[in-house]
């Protein structure tokens, strides 16, 4: 006779100490962005609710704007979430220090970087007839 144990296991779930505003409707469209400070080496990113507030936002500090698109608030969390979990980190306010791979990381989540300090490799195949 052949004793055998069966041995159960549990995936924990990992919660995350993200406070998220609530009283803000975070399904509601508005501009999320990617700006970037040469002075400082930073990227900051970032949701508006119009074109006004971006306007005011990049007046007042030493960014310059690299992209943005339409897009709800609620992006912006799932990004700072993504990237929390790819062990990126970030200070307050969202800014980010400069790198290739944060860049990367970025234009494959969909968020606006631009073009002017990242670009995308373009993978081209040949096709060898024998």
């Amino acid at each position: 006779m052949n004793n055998r144990k069966i041995i159960k296991e549990y995936k924990t779930l990992i919660s995350s100490s993200f406070n998220v505003n609530t009283s803000v409707d975070k399904s509601k469209y508005g501009i999320i962005y990617t700006l970037y400070s040469d002075e400082f080496n930073l990227l900051k990113v970032g949701f508006a609710e119009n074109d006004k507030i971006l306007e005011k936002k990049l007046s007042s500090e030493k960014f310059i704007l690299l992209d943005m698109k339409k897009g709800k608030k609620k992006d912006l969390f799932l990004l700072i979430n993504t990237l929390k979990e790819l062990g990126i980190k970030y200070s307050y306010n969202f800014y980010f220090k400069y790198s290739g791979s944060l860049m990367k990381h970025l234009s494959t989540l969909g968020w606006p970087v631009g073009r002017s300090l990242y670009k995308q490799r373009k993978i081209k195949k040949e096709l060898v007839c024998a």
